[in-house]
């Protein structure tokens, strides 16, 4: 049986919401059907956008490079299906926003077999050239940031790594991706470890485990050879222990400090279903076209843990899970950090980890927001120990630079743990995130204007 870490706890504070996997967490992964269109946008990671190399009328085949890196910070995009590039032009996000992107009709007799590149040979290879095939591949963090993973792994100048800390924690209620593919996919998270393990330095790989998920942890426990340089580490179920700073402190008890990066105590973090696809794709040159995407919620009829062609329209998702007609509320990925849905025209992208449909009988809205009691409770929440009521306090104010400045606004990471708790019915975690977004744009201006200078 894997190692339970009683040694450190976890992290401080915190929170148990209903964990909600039951529905899921049995149901082996299967084949999504292909949808007659594919949506795809060029904005699918954090970044620069990608750039597109086809032309409308093109014929392409299942896994053909559509679009390439639009820089260091940015990854490719790759054909979910063999079609017709019928149209170029701009297509909705989740963000609201209209982005450029692709529409590709799928041939409907293909056999959707994928093209294979040029493999990465792990004996051979490079650091540098594992890093340039990760980006080749396209792949960017498959936990929901969708930060380009040949970025992260990159170690700067003067850094060290010696932890690859393997993040199969899974802590949002009701997702169960990462919990089948650590179940199905032991393999390819194994050999994705060893591409991981070459391209940062580090002397050894835990895979961090919540306790709910004991089988996982047993299933590659018993996969890993004896003696490797790799060990399954399980820890108390708790939220947001999912969040990477979290998890390293409570594995290893070091602590992220304000404004830093893992790297910054010597580890690098990485999703489990990332590693996965790191050791699924790379061995054959292949740029990943589809994800294991979690369908679940009150809403849906057919819940699943699903292998989701990338690109794929919500409403047809919704179609073919059977969706209740009275759906009140989409989330693209869980209760906690995902984001309402507000145009089932959206298509599933290289961040989506999950589907969550509620009807109008589950979803009840405060009918007021009441003022800040300052009872506590908040406080005693927040895994980074901010003080979410002065900072909401200050948002209501505008006091923007002072929230930055003196209350670490920046530092928040927007888990959703202050307003779950906060009997106020205040919501933080959206005054947050818009105050953040304002000093951003401040900062972004001043550097503006000092390069003016």
């Amino acid at each position: 049986m894997a190692w339970f870490n009683f040694r450190n706890n976890s992290f401080k504070h915190g929170i148990h919401p209903p964990e909600r996997k039951r529905s899921t967490n049995g149901l082996a992964i299967r084949q999504f059907p292909f949808s007659p269109v594919i949506i795809l946008p060029m904005v699918q990671h954090i970044g620069a956008p990608s750039e597109i190399m086809v032309r409308e009328g093109q014929e392409v085949m299942r896994g053909q490079l559509l679009a390439k890196a639009g820089g260091y910070v940015s990854v490719p995009l790759h054909a979910p299906v063999s079609g017709t590039v019928r149209k170029i032009a701009s297509v909705p996000s989740i963000s609201g926003k209209m982005v450029p992107g692709i529409y590709l009709e799928a041939f409907p007799s293909a056999s959707q077999e994928v093209l294979d590149g040029t493999p990465i040979d792990l004996t051979s290879a490079s650091s540098d050239e594992i890093l340039q095939g990760i980006q080749d591949a396209g792949i960017v963090g498959l936990g929901g940031a969708a930060f380009p993973t040949h970025v992260k792994l990159k170690v700067p100048e003067g850094k060290h790594c010696d932890v690859l800390m393997i993040n199969g924690i899974e802590c949002e209620p009701y997702l169960t991706t990462d919990h089948r593919v650590m179940l199905e996919q032991g393999e390819d998270i194994l050999m994705g470890i060893k591409y991981l393990l070459k391209s940062t330095g580090a002397a050894e790989a835990i895979i961090g485990i919540e306790a709910n998920k004991q089988d996982a942890a047993d299933h590659l426990e018993q996969l890993i050879p004896e003696g490797s340089n790799v060990r399954v580490q399980v820890v108390p179920v708790k939220y947001p222990q999912g969040s990477e700073k979290m998890l390293i402190t409570a594995i290893l008890g070091r602590e992220v400090p304000s404004g830093g990066l893992p790297i910054d105590v010597n580890v690098v973090a990485v999703n489990v279903a990332t590693t996965a696809e790191i050791g699924r794709l790379l061995p054959h040159g292949r740029g990943i076209q589809e994800r294991v995407v979690t369908i679940t919620g009150p809403g849906i009829e057919k819940k699943g843990n699903y292998r989701i062609p990338i690109g794929t329209p919500l409403r047809f998702v919704l179609e073919q899970v059977g969706a209740d007609e009275r759906i009140s509320e989409v989330y693209m990925g869980g209760p906690m950090m995902g984001v309402a849905v507000s145009n089932l025209d959206i298509s599933i992208v290289k961040g989506t980890s999950g589907i969550l449909v509620f009807t109008k009988d589950e979803v009840s809205r405060p009918e007021k927001v009441y003022p800040c009691i300052k009872c506590g409770a908040c406080v005693d929440a927040c895994p980074l120990s901010l003080n979410p009521s002065k900072l909401g306090i200050l948002a209501k104010f505008k006091a923007y630079d002072l929230m930055a400045d003196e209350y670490n606004l920046m530092d928040c990471f927007e888990c959703g743990s202050c307003s779950y708790v906060c009997p106020s019915h205040i919501p933080l975690v959206q005054q947050f995130r818009s105050s953040k977004a304002i000093v951003r744009k401040r900062i972004a201006g001043k550097q503006t204007m000092e390069h003016a200078d």
